[in-house]
């Protein structure tokens, strides 16, 4: 395919970029040219998308068979670049989320659960959920069914750049006991940035549009098999300290947050890793052995080294004094 990538230097963008270009993709980029050089092999477009002169100019007369897009920030933007990219590109794909589900999302939701009110003229992105509704809303008024809604779930794998994943790399690094949360049998549902690349690529060959849940299969692997992989990985001496999700409260601990990935296996947590996913799945989608995201991940951490962290998205990861304190009391 001529394929437009809106983004492409950092986690999904960059998966998406590198998987395209492995499949024989010609590939343009368009970002502000901050997130480091261009992939050899690609054509960059250098332009702040937040202007739209400054966007219909950088993108001139050129057509593509389709566009990938991974913005996060104001709906009001996905509305001007798909103002102009609708009549000349054959498919638009989106990477939107989960989050967007009214909360606590239904266990075994699927993609008619209830969403989120969103504007696609909103200016600001105060709200994640609302925005992601919002940029859904703008790219189906350009491009009708010919959009992708792929509502990725926890996404992790290398280029990560929220952190979930590389803060436990980096804590099982350091050794010694750790705070392992809850049950290690608690089923875990994710997708690698890779895997959901290639899907959406494939997705946009073959003209897919419509929302789907880009996730795993609930249970695809489980938070104990997750921390015992990155032990082996990493060959440390760590010792996973399985506790209790109701002493994990009572010493004020937030799931998701300071203890990342995990959450309660409860009525308002338990939909993140139980949501319905056989229409991504029927139509293609597949997920890679967490050995190899977990072994993927840590070698891109030993070669590029620990990534900026998103702005956006709350600082993870658990104070080792806060977590000391309840290994101690656990002895």
């Amino acid at each position: 395919m001529k394929l437009l990538v809106l983004g492409g230097t950092h986690f999904v963008g960059r998966a998406v970029v590198e998987t395209a270009l492995i499949r024989g993709d010609e590939v343009t980029t368009l970002n502000r040219g901050t997130g480091g050089p261009a992939a050899a092999g690609v054509e960059p477009i250098i332009a702040d998308r937040t202007d739209p002169e400054a966007l219909r100019r950088a993108l001139g007369n050129q057509e593509w068979d389709a566009v990938i897009d991974t913005w996060s920030g104001a709906p009001r933007v996905i509305r001007d670049s798909c103002g102009l990219l609708a009549d000349r590109a054959g498919h638009y794909g989106y990477v939107s989320s989960r989050s967007l589900y009214r909360w606590p999302i239904p266990i075994g939701a699927d993609e008619d659960a209830p969403l989120v009110e969103g504007d696609p003229d909103e200016d600001h992105a105060e709200d994640y959920a609302a925005a992601k509704r919002g940029g859904e809303l703008a790219a189906i008024q350009a491009f009708g069914d010919r959009t992708l809604l792929a509502r990725a779930g926890l996404v992790i794998g290398p280029y990560e750049n929220v952190g979930r994943l590389p803060w436990w790399l980096r804590r099982i690094q350091r050794g010694g006991r750790v705070l392992a949360p809850g049950d290690p049998a608690r089923p875990l549902q994710y997708i690698d940035a890779r895997d959901l690349a290639a899907w959406m690529l494939t997705a946009a060959e073959r003209g897919i549009g419509g929302a789907f849940n880009t996730v795993s299969h609930p249970g695809h692997t489980t938070m104990g098999e997750l921390l015992e992989t990155a032990v082996k990985v990493i060959g440390s001496d760590a010792e996973l300290v399985w506790t209790a999700p109701e002493v994990i409260e009572e010493a004020g601990i937030s799931p998701w947050v300071e203890l990342p990935i995990w959450l309660p296996d409860d009525a308002e947590y338990g939909g993140l890793h139980s949501g319905d996913v056989s229409a991504a799945h029927n139509a293609g989608l597949t997920c890679r052995p967490v050995q190899a995201t977990v072994a993927d991940t840590w070698a891109w951490l030993q070669t590029e080294g620990d990534p900026r962290l998103r702005s956006d998205r709350p600082h993870v990861g658990l104070d080792p004094a806060k977590e000391r304190r309840v290994l101690d009391r656990l002895t």
